[in-house]
């Protein structure tokens, strides 16, 4: 989840079987839903059992890896990124290039929440 951006629809299904997990009565059986996930996503103080939103917690990881990339300019990664995307300006000013990689991508996906968060 940290270095790859994972789709929407596979966050969905991986909340499908928490969901299950959590709500089934054991075996194959069905098990009434008591709370919503949104309720169960909320913090404990707010009612909730601070569970983790799968796609908003993998943006978070992909916004650390590219803070990483900010903090440590002399990492191996670092430097391999630079050379590779950015290498006449900093992480802030990078474009995604052409046939950038997977990984990459996903980094630049989640460089707005650092923005946001950074001002």
């Amino acid at each position: 989840m940290s270095c790859f951006l994972i789709p929407k629809s596979l966050c969905v299904d991986m909340e499908k079987v928490l969901n299950r997990f959590w709500w089934s009565n054991g075996g194959n059986r069905r098990g009434l839903h008591w709370s919503c996930w949104s309720e169960l996503c909320k913090a404990k103080e707010r009612g909730g059992l601070n569970f983790r939103d799968m796609g908003k917690f993998n943006i978070a990881l992909l916004a650390k890896q590219g803070w990483r990339l900010v903090v440590n300019p002399e990492s191996l990664l670092a430097r391999i990124y630079k050379a590779k995307y950015y290498p006449r300006s900093s992480f802030w000013e990078a474009r995604l290039g052409t046939n950038p990689s997977y990984n990459w991508k996903s980094i630049y996906a989640a460089r707005g929440l650092l923005e946001c968060k950074l001002g």
